[in-house]
């Protein structure tokens, strides 16, 4: 028998393909876990909060019940993470409740467990939950062998209905656990920031001063030795050693001026830009229009944050002048620093403007960088108003 010819490549059947994507995977799998997960939390909070409840009259009641609120945290963050994994839902972790001592004591910390907002709704989301992941669980278990043509579109419209629990309940507790989160992190900025100033400050005194007083130290022990045998010697070791006294008062003077300068202390600062814009490099015109002073922490904030700019301008601006403009406007200080030169300065430029502003908003400060090449730089910078005293 002749053999049949084969068949042309063009009547080979396509690639085997998935009727579904890997998202539509996901929701399916995030709604038959639905049942799972809400049975098991929701025996959990009704046996926790009926346990708790009738034994409230008891010594063991409200500890028994903050305990329960704290695994409901828990159970919290697991469905969070299972959101985060299946759907796509990125909610932020509420802050942990502090410690006992953070808290001023044992029973101050039992009552804000008690009173733990992210606890309550928790409970809340697993009550209701029940109801909810039965249904889904049932629709696309039968989905998956009857509705599997419409199935992806049956997935997202009930787990959508997820998603806003998850962002209505589960969720941080709105601008203020975000303010708190905030507020935690540039508290760690503060923090590294006083290190370094600390480091910075002790480097300083041990390669400058201290060395210096050594040496003079050292000098004056060797003149008083040759005090006798030769008095011309020691006359001029004694001079060596007034220079050296000299330039070791100097090097303390500038030390003292970058921890806080006397000036800023004594008059405030428009005197004391004014002395910073001296030592500039380049012709600068101060312009302070204040009603007060403010507070003392606001205006070191200011002063530092105008002489790193302006020995940015000395060093990398190629500039030939240079304003600074601080006034107030309504409840923010505000500071502008211009300069003509070459332009293309960046917070991310190694010039220190990333320091100053990781330092602003550590006080819920803004710091803003316009630079255009060959165009000049103006840095804004605001900071919230504060009355001295």
């Amino acid at each position: 028998m002749t053999a049949l010819p084969a068949a042309p490549d063009d009547d080979r059947p396509p690639a085997v393909r998935p009727a579904l994507g890997a998202v539509a995977w996901k929701e399916i799998a995030h709604l038959l876990a639905n049942l799972p997960a809400s049975l098991f939390g929701f025996v959990w909070t009704l046996t926790m909060v009926t346990t708790a409840g009738g034994l409230s009259m008891t010594v063991v009641g409200v500890p028994l019940l903050a305990a329960g609120l704290a695994v409901s945290r828990v159970v919290g963050r697991l469905e969070r993470a299972r959101a985060r994994l299946l759907l796509g839902v990125r909610v932020e972790e509420p802050s942990a409740l502090p410690g006992p001592q953070r808290a001023g004591g044992f029973l101050a910390w039992l009552w804000s467990a008690v009173t733990d907002p992210v606890a309550w709704r928790a409970v809340l989301y697993e009550l209701v939950r029940l109801p909810w992941g039965v249904l889904t669980f049932t629709v696309a278990l039968v989905g998956l062998f009857v509705l599997w043509p419409v199935l992806p579109y049956v997935a997202r419209a009930l787990t959508n209905v997820d998603r806003v629990l998850v962002r209505v309940l589960l969720s941080p507790s709105d601008e203020l656990e975000r303010r708190i989160a905030e507020l935690e992190s540039d508290r760690g900025v503060v923090v590294d920031t006083a290190a370094a100033d600390l480091r910075r400050i002790e480097r300083d005194l041990h390669d400058g001063a201290q060395a210096r007083l050594v040496a003079l130290a050292m000098g004056l022990g060797l003149a008083k030795e040759k005090l006798e045998e030769d008095p011309r010697a020691a006359a001029a070791m004694v001079d060596e050693a007034h220079g050296e006294v000299k330039l070791a008062l100097k090097e303390l003077r500038d030390l003292a001026r970058g921890i806080h300068p006397a000036v800023l202390t004594d008059r405030g600062l428009d005197a004391a830009l004014s002395s910073v814009a001296s030592r500039c490099t380049v012709p600068v015109v101060v312009a302070v229009d204040l009603p007060e002073r403010p507070a003392p922490a606001i205006e070191g904030i200011a002063y530092f944050t105008v002489s790193e700019l302006l020995q940015n301008i000395s060093k990398h601006a190629q500039a030939s002048s240079a304003r600074v403009e601080v006034w107030k406007s309504g409840p923010r200080l505000l500071i502008r620093v211009a300069d003509d030169g070459r332009g293309g300065a960046a917070p991310s430029g190694g010039t220190g403007m990333a320091g100053l502003a990781e330092r602003l908003e550590a006080v819920d400060g803004v710091f803003a960088v316009d630079s255009p090449p060959g165009r000049g730089t103006v840095v804004t910078a605001e900071l919230p108003w504060r009355a001295r005293g």
